[in-house]
């Protein structure tokens, strides 16, 4: 661990739905500390699944207590993933904050009542806006916010009757860091059906339930909110002064870096700018791409970067669909040898292996063999590096189909691609996709500290004019049959697409 001589180090708090990382990071940008943790839910008191509030809090105390360089934090921020808000009542929470992958609509239809149960969603798909406005397909489970409020808010209507103030996520912990209550457009914009982008302002559902009343005031996610709690600055041995600054939905802090003229890009800023953040989710943001191209039916939506401007977006659960194809293999177990193998024998993983979210949520995934009659086969049948490849070439093509859908033919002179996170770091990932998007130049981040958290810090060094250079460019693989063996691909998928 390395000791600050420096006092103005910032505390990055970067909460993603796995796992939850607490790190100090100097005004160069060099990581003196980093500790993490998994994040789970936990059953909240009114018996959902809830977000674990206490643990991480708790988690946060004991960490910062134990630093030898807390004392040099001058600033703090939040990135936290989307999908989640927090109510506030007269003496804090009043409700254990959902977990979006809690679905409302299932615990409603086993409720005791259940004439309340089978209208629930009917009553919400009759009171949601159209994607036209808001930009927000109908997801499942609790992934739409409006479909959460309105849950907690027909379920429990005692415990909604407390809320005061609706809090995006990162908004809650810069509330419970600051005790100032406060509002940010990346979060209010990721997909919750509670606002309108291309207006930029709440949804008629929003208005028309009041929820919108409930927000607190709006502030840019690098603004300061005011110092540290002074309770929380003693009990941690934090600087009086350390500063809190709004916070930011964690895709949205990737985007950041590269939006010009506010951040220093480290590419030439080019019309067709494509930013894939990797993690639980692999969350492909276009800025400039069309809107009117978006398609609800496959998870495409228009997502609101940290200026408050419509984000043309798409998804999918990249990193629990990898994990799934690797079935134990290790993430870099893979070479080219075993994608030869696979191309030869056309052994092609089909989509999805994941049911929370993306284009093919509705299909259960399977692993073929074998051309034009196709055997399926179980993942374990393949080698470690089979398995490790497979994962590889898998969510390169879903991420090369979501490019070309989001660009939909767009011209493609001066594209660049940028990767952030774990897929950024495995080498065939990147190889393939490369080879597989020869109109775009595809850049992969090398450092270790993710996307989400170098993001958050350099929202809190808005007049840095040179941030660090993360970026490699990356190489196309050259195995014979790959093209080729794609195209069969899109063909096989190509009725699962609605």
């Amino acid at each position: 661990m390395l000791t600050s001589p420096a006092s103005d180090l910032t505390l990055v708090l970067d909460i993603g739905k796995t796992n939850a990382k607490l790190l100090m990071v100097d005004t160069q940008g060099v990581v003196f500390e980093q500790h993490s943790r998994p994040n789970k839910s936990v059953i909240s008191e009114l018996g959902y699944p809830a977000l674990d509030l206490d643990g991480l809090r708790q988690w946060v105390g004991l960490t910062l207590r134990g630093s030898a360089n807390a004392k040099q934090c001058g600033r703090v921020i939040a990135s936290t993933h989307g999908a989640a808000f927090v109510g506030l009542g007269d003496d804090g929470v009043a409700w254990a904050p959902l977990d979006y992958e809690f679905d409302v609509r299932g615990m409603v239809r086993d409720a005791p009542d259940a004439q309340i149960s089978a209208a629930f969603d009917e009553a919400y798909q009759l009171i949601r806006d159209p994607f036209s406005e808001t930009l927000a397909p109908d997801l499942p489970a609790g992934l739409n916010a409006a479909r959460q409020l309105y849950w907690m808010q027909h379920r429990h209507p005692q415990a909604w009757a407390n809320t005061r103030t609706l809090l995006p996520y990162p908004q809650y912990w810069a509330w419970w860091l600051s005790g100032v209550r406060s509002s940010e457009r990346s979060s209010l914009g990721c997909h919750t059906q509670l606002w309108c982008p291309q207006v930029r302002e709440f949804s008629k559902l929003a208005k028309a339930q009041g929820w919108d009343t409930l927000f607190a005031p709006f502030r840019d996610a690098w603004a300061v909110l005011g110092p540290l709690r002074p309770d929380l600055a003693q009990d941690w041995g934090l600087p009086q002064a350390c500063q809190v600054h709004v916070g930011v939905h964690d895709s949205n802090a990737c985007l950041a870096r590269y939006i010009e003229p506010e951040f220093p890009g480290q590419v030439e800023q080019t019309k067709a700018l494509t930013v894939v953040s990797s993690g639980t989710w692999t969350i492909l943001m276009a800025p400039n791409a069309p809107v009117q191209d978006l398609q609800a039916q496959s998870d495409m939506l228009g997502n609101v970067d940290v200026l408050g401007r419509t984000t043309p977006t798409a998804r999918f659960m990249g990193g629990r669909e990898f994990d799934h194809l690797l079935g134990g293999a290790g993430p870099d177990d893979g070479s080219m040898a075993d994608l030869r193998q696979l191309i030869d024998t056309h052994t092609r993983a089909l989509p999805s292996f994941a049911s929370d979210g993306g284009p093919f949520r509705d299909h259960r995934g399977q692993v073929l063999r074998g051309d034009p009659s196709a055997t399926r086969i179980l993942i374990r049948s393949l080698s470690a590096g089979e398995r490790s490849t497979l994962a590889a070439l898998y969510c390169a093509q879903v991420t090369c189909w979501l490019v070309k859908r989001l660009w939909q033919g767009a011209a493609a002179s001066q594209s660049a691609l940028l990767v952030e996170g774990p897929l950024a770091q495995n080498t065939l990932y990147m190889s393939i996709l490369s080879a597989l998007l020869p109109d775009h130049t595809c850049y992969a981040s090398t450092e270790t500290l993710e996307g989400t958290a170098r993001g958050a810090w350099q929202l809190c060094h808005w007049q840095v004019t040179s941030a660090p250079k993360f970026l490699n460019l990356a190489s196309a693989c050259a195995v014979d049959g790959l093209r080729e063996y794609h195209e069969r691909w899109l063909i096989e998928i190509d009725h699962l697409t609605p």
